[in-house]
């Protein structure tokens, strides 16, 4: 496969490393003659054949998911050039990244020093901080995905690409691997339930339990008996393998790794506040050199051995903004939209809100239809944070003027809930569903289309997994079994789903 052309443009070089379900190459920009990364990845070694419906969704939400994802701006993620479709494969062209993966900077230095191991977790922090704020979620942090380059910086690789191939984390490709990484995966995510910031904070545990001890702390021979022990044993603190280490570091990683979600720290600010005191000052003895992830805490923003950097010219000033033109920006929107440019239309909303409310008034139908625009373009865009204002916004005004039973108010409350679970706050995703609930099942009692309250109850399951409470998930989702089987027959693709779930969710209890 050497010398293929992908995209046009990127020419394949040489293997770096391949997987269950693609590989990743250096390769050549012919066009701006430069080398990068490509991930190939093959959409059937996850769903199914080539010309599958599932195949066709897999493509645009992993075009979708990189388009979010390179819209996060840190020195610590990999940054992404670019994305599509070659023949069977998807692709991402990225940064390539000169280092050492985590893996193998691990296997080189036996035992790892604590300090090193600190400097890589505070690192990590802040990236999943920056990342987090999105909100993104990695779902599949762990060392291969993680690399130490020659000035000790700490890169974080496959942002969003977990997030596209794991819809359900537990899920067993027809070829027999698992979607995700069993050794880091967190109980919730083991289970199928919701995943959020929490998830990674667990996977942060068990890399730096593994940075600490030379292991990860649950190992097993299958895939399943190493998610039982997620979910059933207490980890082996680390001091007892090495005294050396300090005890708050140990009380640390044994909060990262706490079964129930709401016992780890609040979020990767937090750890780093932990980890601060602990990060090493000069005059420690430490080894130095390249591929030092201390080094940027002992000599910040020093360069990189044995280079020199020029500064960029400075940017030229840019124009004022000139006062935009509502109707012209409305057709641009829908332009835009239509060409699947969402960020820009993104923009170009949040500009013409402010003006059309001051030309017709907060509350005309005019800037309702805009905001309610600007609200559903905001959560296509993956920008949940700013979308969950204006969806509230407008459940209060619709809800004031037509009701709380009114479709449109529903809609409203039931996209703040997604909003919510993706922002990683699963107890106030899971209050908003349940309010909601009953106005749903209220419709289906009518002889409405069951469609949605089965969604919500289904979303109410994976949030009871998500926040611990194993056996009311259980319940939730029998019931719901029932109900489906009733409704579509027991060969619709939801109840067949959720018995599948189940019998998932009961081998990984059993061990």
């Amino acid at each position: 496969m050497s010398g293929r052309l992908i995209g046009g443009r990127y020419q394949l070089a040489t293997i770096l490393g391949q997987g269950g379900m693609g590989q990743v190459w250096t390769a050549y920009d012919q066009r701006l003659d430069r080398r990068v990364a490509v991930k190939l990845l093959r959409p059937d070694r996850v769903t199914g054949p080539i010309g599958s419906e599932a195949a066709d969704e897999l493509r645009r939400r992993f075009v979708r998911e990189c388009r979010v994802t390179a819209q996060v701006d840190h020195p610590g993620l990999v940054t992404v050039h670019d994305a599509g479709s070659d023949g069977d494969d998807l692709y991402l062209v990225m940064q390539y990244v000169e280092g050492a993966d985590l893996a193998d900077h691990l296997a080189e230095h036996d035992p790892y020093p604590w300090q090193w191991s600190v400097a890589v977790a505070a690192q990590l922090c802040a990236v999943l901080c920056a990342v987090h704020a999105v909100p993104i979620v990695h779902r599949d942090l762990k060392p291969r995905n993680v690399m130490v380059r020659p000035d000790g910086t700490v890169t974080v690789l496959d942002l969003g690409v977990a997030s596209v191939l794991d819809t359900d984390t537990t899920r067993l490709t027809h070829t027999g691997s698992p979607i995700g990484s069993p050794a880091y995966m967190a109980p919730e995510q083991a289970m199928g339930g919701a995943v959020g910031p929490y998830t990674d904070l667990y996977a942060l545990g068990v890399l730096l339990h593994e940075l600490l001890s030379g292991d990860v702390p649950f190992a097993g021979s299958t895939a399943l008996g190493v998610l039982h022990r997620h979910l059933y044993e207490p980890p082996l603190p680390v001091r007892r393998i090495r005294p050396d280490i300090p005890e708050p570091l140990e009380a640390l990683v044994l909060r990262l790794l706490a079964k129930d979600p709401q016992h780890r720290p609040s979020g990767a600010q937090e750890v780093y506040e932990h980890l601060a005191p602990l990060l090493p000052t000069r005059g420690t003895g430490l080894p130095t050199g390249p591929l030092d992830p201390t080094r940027p805490f002992l000599r910040p923003h020093a360069p990189w051995p044995d280079r020199t950097t020029t500064p960029p010219p400075p940017a030229p000033p840019a124009p004022a903004a000139a006062r935009p033109d509502v109707a012209a920006a409305v057709d641009d929107v829908k332009k835009l939209l239509g060409e699947g440019r969402i960020t820009q239309a993104v923009d170009i909303l949040g500009s013409i809100l402010p003006v059309a409310a001051e030309q017709h008034g907060e509350d005309s139908a005019v800037v309702r239809i805009l905001r309610k625009q600007y609200a559903a373009t905001l959560m296509d865009d993956g920008q949940y944070r700013r979308a969950l204002p204006e969806l509230r916004r407008l459940a209060d005004d619709r809800a004031a003027e037509a009701g709380p039973s009114d479709v449109q108010t529903l809609q409203f409350r039931y996209d703040a809930a997604q909003c919510l679970e993706q922002l990683g706050e699963p107890a106030a995703a899971l209050a908003e569903y349940r309010a909601v609930l009953p106005y749903y099942e209220n419709h289906r009692a009518m002889g409405n289309d069951p469609a949605r309250s089965f969604e919500i109850r289904n979303r109410i399951g994976h949030l009871l997994l998500a926040v611990g409470d194993h056996v009311a998930a259980r319940v939730q989702l029998q019931g719901l079994l029932y109900d489906t089987e009733r409704a579509y027959g027991p060969h619709h693709p939801l109840p067949v789903e959720l018995r599948r779930r189940l019998d998932r969710q009961a081998e990984v209890h059993g061990g």
